[in-house]
C-alpha cells in the first residue's frame, strides 16, 4: 500500500512538473516579439499596421485551429496531442527565425499559432481531468506562463544586441534562442509524465461527449465564456504588442522599454496567483466582473499621468494576469466533464482569439491614423469595460450543455 501511495505521489509530482514546463513555453515565442518590433520593422520594411498584423497572426491561428484541438484529443488523446503541439512549436520557431524572404517569418508565425492553439485548448481540460484542485493548478500554470513570458520580453532586445557592435546577432537570433531554450525539456518531460494518462482515462463517457460534439456552439453560457476570453485576450495582446513602443515614445530607451514589458508581465504573475484566493470568498461570482477595474485604473493612469509609467504598468499587469487566470478557470469550472471542458475550451478560445486578433491591428491602426495614443487607449478602455459587463454573466454558477 505504501509503495502504491509513493508511486502515485511521484506520478502526480511528475505531472505537475510537466504542466509547468508546458506553461513555460506557451508565451515566449509571442511576448518576445513586441520589444523587437522596431528592429523587425526596420529590417523588413513593415509599417506599424503591418507589424500589428504580424502580432495578430498567432491569434488568428488560435481562432482557426482551436476547434481542431478537440477533434485531435478525441482521436489521439489529450496528452499525445499536446506533445505533438510542442514539437510543431519548435518547428515553427525555427522556420520563423530563418534568414531570407519574409515568407518564412509569416509561415513560422502561423505554425507557432497553430501549435499554441492546440495546447491552449487542451491544457485547461487536461487539468480538470487529472487534478482535484483545479483553481490552484490553473493559477500555477498561468503564473509560469506569464513569468516566462515576462522574462522573454525583458531579454529579447539585449540578446538581439549581442555580438560585435557592428554586426549584432539580431532579432531572428533572439527569437530563436528565446523560443527554443526550454522546448526540449518540455517535450521530454511531457512525454515521460503523460505516457499513460490518456489510456487511464478512456472510459465510457458517451453522453457528455455526444453533447459536447455539437451543442457547445448553441449554448448561451459558452458564448459568454468565449466573450470573456476574447476581451481579456484582446487587451493583453494590445498591451504586450505595443507597450514597448508606448514606453519608447515617452523617451525611454529600447532596453528600458523592453523591461517595462517584462515588469508588466511579472505583475501579471502576481495577478494570476491571487485568483484562487479571491475565489474562496463569498462573492466569487463577482470576481470576473471586478478584475477589469484594475485595468481601467491603470489605463486611465497612463493617459493622465504617463510619467508614472512604472506604476501603471504594474497595475495593468495585475489586471492581465488575474484576467487570464480567471478566464482559464472559468473554462474548467463551467463544464461538468473534462470532455465538455475540452469542447468549451475549443469553442471559447476559437471565438475569443478571433476577437483578440483584432486588438493589436486596431490599436496600431488608430495610432498610425492619429499619431498619438489617446484613441488606442480609448479602445483599450472600451474593451475592459465590456469584459467587466461580460464577467457578470460568465461568473454565474452554471454549467454548459444544460448542467445546473
Amino acid at each position: 500500500m505504501d509503495d502504491d501511495r509513493s508511486a502515485l505521489r511521484t506520478s502526480v509530482v511528475g505531472l505537475v512538473a510537466a504542466v509547468l514546463l508546458v506553461a513555460a513555453n506557451m508565451r515566449p515565442t509571442i511576448t518576445a516579439v513586441g520589444p523587437l518590433l522596431p528592429q523587425i520593422g526596420a529590417d523588413t520594411g513593415l509599417s506599424p499596421a503591418g507589424l500589428g498584423l504580424l502580432a495578430a497572426v498567432p491569434l488568428v491561428a488560435w481562432g482557426a485551429f482551436s476547434p481542431v484541438a478537440h477533434v485531435l484529443s478525441r482521436r489521439f488523446g489529450m496528452a499525445r496531442s499536446v506533445l505533438w503541439s510542442l514539437i510543431l512549436l519548435a518547428i515553427g520557431t525555427i522556420v520563423r527565425s530563418l534568414p531570407g524572404p519574409q515568407a518564412g517569418l509569416w509561415l513560422g508565425t502561423v505554425l507557432i499559432g497553430a501549435a499554441l492553439a492546440i495546447a491552449n485548448v487542451l491544457m485547461p481540460a487536461l487539468v480538470k481531468r487529472d487534478f482535484v484542485r483545479v483553481p490552484l493548478v490553473m493559477a500555477l500554470y498561468t503564473a509560469l506562463l506569464g513569468g516566462f513570458g515576462a522574462i522573454s520580453s525583458g531579454v529579447a532586445v539585449p540578446i538581439s544586441h549581442a555580438g560585435p557592435p557592428d554586426a549584432p546577432l539580431g532579432w531572428r537570433f533572439a527569437l530563436l534562442v528565446i523560443g527554443c531554450a526550454l522546448l526540449p525539456f518540455a517535450v521530454i518531460g511531457w512525454g515521460l509524465a503523460t505516457r499513460r494518462t490518456d489510456a487511464a482515462h478512456r472510459t465510457a463517457t458517451d453522453e457528455p461527449r455526444a453533447a459536447g460534439r455539437t451543442g457547445i456552439w448553441r449554448d448561451g453560457l459558452a458564448w459568454q465564456v468565449a466573450a470573456y476570453m476574447g476581451l481579456q485576450s484582446a487587451s493583453f495582446y494590445m498591451l504586450v504588442t505595443w507597450l514597448a513602443t508606448i514606453a519608447a515614445s515617452l523617451g525611454r530607451s529600447a532596453v528600458v522599454a523592453g523591461i517595462d514589458v517584462m515588469v508588466y508581465q511579472v505583475f501579471s504573475v502576481v495577478g494570476s496567483l491571487v485568483v484562487p484566493v479571491l475565489l474562496r470568498w463569498g462573492w466569487a461570482r463577482f470576481v470576473p466582473a471586478a478584475i477589469p477595474v484594475l485595468g481601467i485604473l491603470g489605463t486611465a493612469g497612463l493617459m493622465i499621468a504617463p510619467n508614472a509609467v512604472e506604476l501603471w504598468v504594474a497595475v495593468i499587469g495585475l489586471f492581465s494576469g488575474a484576467s487570464l487566470g480567471m478566464a482559464l478557470t472559468i473554462i474548467a469550472q463551467r463544464a461538468r466533464h473534462h470532455d465538455s471542458s475540452a469542447a468549451l475550451s475549443g469553442m471559447a478560445q476559437s471565438v475569443g482569439y478571433l476577437v483578440a486578433a483584432c486588438g493589436p491591428v486596431l490599436f496600431g491602426g488608430l495610432h498610425a491614423a492619429t499619431g498619438g495614443w489617446t484613441a488606442p487607449f480609448t479602445l483599450l478602455l472600451a474593451v475592459m469595460v465590456a469584459q467587466g459587463v461580460t464577467g457578470l454573466f460568465a461568473g454565474r454558477d452554471r454549467y454548459v450543455l444544460g448542467g445546473r
